[in-house]
């Protein structure tokens, strides 16, 4: 039986912020179709238009409350830790805003400044670790965050990487938001193609198997960055010689394999490879075309609708919808070098000027002693332990019922 496609109209008086999480439009892409001579619907969901700004607030939503209702998470004295790459972060930092817990963050060193900004503004506590550290690694931003339950009383750790809560939250919101929309249409009213990045799964899992509900022949399409490892087959992810396994695209691909990405036969029934140079490209080009303020993962999804759709089989539809899972948009990656290339006409990778880097960075050095050094160096081994170490030792003899300034609580008034 399909998902419920009913209620899913945005309330026009929110009780509170969450309630303004998903419902979010479909728009057309049809001036970047006609450019690339697709002859099909291409249609980008645009999920900026969230309330805290990504497809992400969804599962954090979701993940808060049914840990609230399974007692998972306890009501001034629980305390949320998420490894992210940004996103869910802020969807986490929305939710534990509005519900009352402090929140403390895992951040790779290469995920914006703006998502840690955005994160610290709704008062979660973040640590920034190194990006090239394995996901295995103590040093990873899954490592310490493990360490960090192990350390700090009543702390729980929600995994989006393996929470059933992450693709269910698209089976029953996303999906049948996309089904809805596209049976308000005239004509055709199926989906007919569906494409989506993958980082955790839950996103192009979940929306999946809502719409193979609805139309059992719509076509998966899962788009994965060179360096990553999650498209099948396998063969997909090896690299040329001397080809470097880092990207700078944040949000999808993974040096593992997470729970939350559904193996099941016939769900996701291709995947490409994108690369970053091809990603921002189809970013900037969008916001020209289409004037939608998108971000690097969108610019991704893109890329690989249009390399399926000017492949084989993809060549031979006409007439189809074409869904494409935009996740993001610009307000994260304003201070990017990809983003400034657009704009200055600087090589790609370029750094911002040592002036805009100096006062970014002081920022971050007045809000947290453990952000990037005033140099922008990646953390040290001995500044992510002495960063657990402090977070740990402020935590233990907290009295959850107040959030602190910085998202962690402070002891009750005696």
């Amino acid at each position: 039986m399909a998902p419920s496609t009913s209620n899913l109209t945005r309330p026009l008086v929110l009780d509170t912020a969450l309630d303004g999480v998903g419902y979010t439009p479909l728009c057309r892409l049809d001036r970047l179709a006609k450019a690339y001579g697709i002859k099909s619907n291409l249609f980008g969901k645009v999920e900026f238009m969230s309330a805290g700004g990504s497809v992400k607030d969804r599962i954090a939503k979701r993940m808060v409350q049914q840990a609230e209702k399974d007692g998972v998470l306890i009501p001034g004295k629980s305390v949320v830790i998420e490894p992210t790459s940004g996103n869910t972060g802020i969807g986490l930092a929305l939710a534990c805003a509005v519900h009352g817990y402090p929140l403390i963050i895992t951040l790779p060193e290469k995920m914006s400044m703006e998502k840690e900004l955005t994160m610290r503004a709704l008062g979660a506590e973040i640590i920034r670790t190194p990006t090239a550290a394995a996901s295995q690694s103590p040093l990873s931003n899954l490592g310490v965050a493990k360490r960090l339950r192990d350390a700090i009383p009543n702390a729980v750790i929600l995994d989006q990487y393996s929470n059933p809560n992450n693709p269910l939250a698209h089976e029953l919101g996303t999906g049948p938001e996309i089904i809805a929309a596209i049976e308000s249409l005239s004509g055709n009213q199926r989906v007919d193609i569906f494409v989506a990045g993958a980082g955790t799964g839950g996103t192009i899992s979940g929306t999946a198997r809502a719409l193979k509900k609805h139309n059992k022949d719509c076509t998966v399409v899962g788009v994965d960055p060179r360096g990553s490892v999650l498209a099948l087959p396998e063969s997909l992810n090896e690299l040329k010689d001397g080809e470097d396994t880092a990207y700078q695209v944040e949000g999808i691909g993974y040096d593992f394999i997470p729970g939350a990405l559904s193996r099941e036969p016939g769900l996701i029934d291709q995947w490409v490879k994108t690369t970053d140079e091809d990603s921002f490209k189809l970013v900037r080009e969008v916001m020209k075309r289409e004037a939608l303020l998108i971000g690097g993962s969108s610019g991704s999804s893109i890329s690989g609708a249009l390399q399926w759709l000017q492949a084989s089989p993809g060549r031979d539809v006409e007439g189809q919808n074409v869904v494409i899972m935009l996740p993001d948009g610009l307000r994260n990656y304003m201070s990017k070098p990809w983003f400034a290339e657009g704009l200055t006409g600087r090589e790609l990778g370029a750094d911002l000027s040592p002036d805009v880097t100096a006062r970014i960075n002081k920022v971050l050095a007045d809000n947290h002693k453990y952000s990037l050094s005033a140099n922008g160096d990646l953390p040290t081994k001995g500044k992510v332990e002495e960063a657990v170490s402090a977070l740990a030792e402020a935590m233990k003899d907290v009295t959850v019922g107040t959030r602190g300034v910085n998202g962690v609580g402070k002891a009750a008034a005696a």
